[in-house]
């Protein structure tokens, strides 16, 4: 029954991602480049790597990037790059929560979420995502990074706030959290 449950989750998780992202995302153009999109596309991930686990996240991500490609590729080419970044982000939230939580059980807060979700963004989005743009479309890196970052500056608070609101709304554990509590 747990698995049948995971995969509904898992699916309302996908199509909120890909409503969010490919529906109601903007698309900033950096350098001639459509470099940058402002979406809040990425919680329905992360939430997927803290109430699934990591692996459901990486599944969550996936699949809203493939699916969401599928149905609207937002003017640009399809990159398996940016299919491995939407993975590590539901997996590297899960993973910095539980690094920051070593042998608390406590339900995190605004600022361990903020933590976690700063590493995970700036391996994920600075600089994997400004990768993949500079190899897809030729562009200097320090053209399109500095943007880059504050616009990730200004996201990253946002989704750990809604991230902190959406799990002291759910009565649902962080798994992640008690496997960090049974080590410690």
């Amino acid at each position: 029954m747990r698995g049948v449950l995971n995969v509904t989750r898992a699916g309302l998780l996908i199509a909120a991602s890909v409503v969010l992202t490919r529906f109601f995302g903007v698309m900033v153009p950096l350098a001639g480049v459509l470099a940058l999109r402002l979406s809040f596309g990425e919680i329905p991930i992360i939430l997927a790597g803290l109430f699934l686990g990591p692996a459901w996240g990486a599944v969550v991500g996936v699949s809203a990037d493939l699916l969401g490609f599928a149905l609207n590729p937002m003017g640009g080419l399809f990159f398996p790059g940016f299919t491995l970044t939407a993975a590590l982000v539901g997996v590297l939230p899960s993973l910095f929560l539980r690094l920051f939580s070593t042998g608390r059980s406590d339900k995190p807060g605004f600022w361990r979420y903020l933590a976690a979700l700063a590493c995970s963004d700036l391996i994920t989005s600075v600089v994997l995502n400004t990768y993949w743009l500079h190899l897809m479309y030729g562009k200097a890196i320090l053209a399109i990074l500095p943007p880059r970052i504050i616009a990730r500056a200004l996201l990253v608070p946002v989704f750990a706030g809604l991230v902190t609101l959406t799990t002291n709304a759910l009565s649902l554990p962080v798994p992640a959290l008690a496997r960090a509590a049974k080590k410690g």
